[in-house]
């Protein structure tokens, strides 16, 4: 009997598959091998061409990335010799740190408006999505394809009238107002990502529930939620990566208070123009919390992408 399998690769057809993922995989990551390089270049390597592949690395980007700094006279260096190593950094370049840079409240601006609205885009989801699976709603087709064509309008359509709206109400330049933006812009996708996750939890398991004594929300707190665990961290990622991301509304609704870090980086000057190593610097950090959150999700974004693909 043949071991010939229609299903089954054959050794060749792994190989190029292998190849052709490992392929894949250095093409995009190679851009962001290339940011983090950039980060720890000086502004001369990092804007040299041919661009410089080995170079001296130095932290001179985060520096400029965390301080603001001034001009000095030469007196008045010789006077105050720089105490520290990032002193003497900026000391090279005849500077002086004169304090924080604004980064590090952009950076938390991001955290606070992301992971918020995020959160509030899976915790109304998840209860939209488990009303839309279970109960005999009027009109349901529409309603969910009113909510999935608020995700078809690019963000520029809406921003003039969002705009003027937040303006009236005073929600300009507001973490609460950013908040509640990403999270109408997110809800429709959570409200569809769970809906489906949600139909794959037989009813049978809170009938049985309620059989038991339990209420309907007992019921769904205790029965649907650690099933639909998979999809609300599936969600999650996708609302967070976002929330995180976006720039259009940002720029437009935020100038200090509330402003994130996405149109913060691009603004960052130094010495005689745009400082690249602080830009890719600060464009690493604000990779970290997205990529750190993935990866303690990871199995469950896994999980996620293939539920319900497989039916028995």
């Amino acid at each position: 009997m043949s071991d010939f399998s229609v299903t089954a690769a054959s050794r060749p057809q792994k190989w190029i598959a292998g190849i052709l993922v490992i392929g894949y995989a250095l093409i995009t990551i190679l851009p962001l091998l290339w940011i983090i390089a950039t980060g720890f270049k000086s502004p001369s390597d990092a804007i040299a061409y041919p661009p410089k592949i080995v170079f001296e690395p130095t932290l001179e980007g985060y520096v400029n990335l965390f301080t603001t700094r001034t001009r000095q006279t030469a007196e008045f260096l010789a006077e105050n010799p720089p105490q520290t190593w990032y002193e003497a950094i900026v000391a090279k370049y005849d500077m002086t740190i004169v304090g924080p840079s604004r980064f590090g409240e952009r950076f938390m601006n991001s955290v606070i408006i992301g992971f918020g609205s995020t959160f509030l885009s899976v915790f109304l989801g998840t209860l939209a999505a488990y009303a839309f699976s279970r109960f005999r709603i009027p009109l349901k087709d529409d309603l969910m394809f009113f909510i999935l064509s608020t995700r078809m309008m690019p963000p520029i359509a809406v921003a003039i009238p969002i705009f003027l709206m937040f303006r009236s109400l005073g929600l300009s330049d507001t973490h609460a107002g950013m908040i509640m933006l990403y999270t109408a812009v997110n809800l429709s996708l959570s409200v569809w990502l769970l809906k489906g996750f949600i139909d794959e939890i037989p009813r049978e398991y809170e009938e049985a529930a309620l059989i038991d004594g339990y209420t309907r929300f007992q019921a769904f707190t205790k029965v649907v939620l650690p099933q639909a665990a998979t999809g609300i961290a599936s969600t999650a990622i996708f609302c967070l990566i976002f929330a995180w991301n976006e720039y259009a509304f940002a720029v437009l609704l935020t100038s200090g208070t509330a402003q994130t870090a996405p149109p913060f980086i691009p603004t960052i000057i130094g010495v005689g123009g745009q400082d690249w190593p602080a830009v890719a610097a600060g464009a690493t950090i604000f990779l970290l919390p997205v990529v750190v959150f993935t990866i303690l999700l990871r199995k469950h974004l896994l999980r996620g992408i293939t539920f319900g693909a497989v039916r028995k």
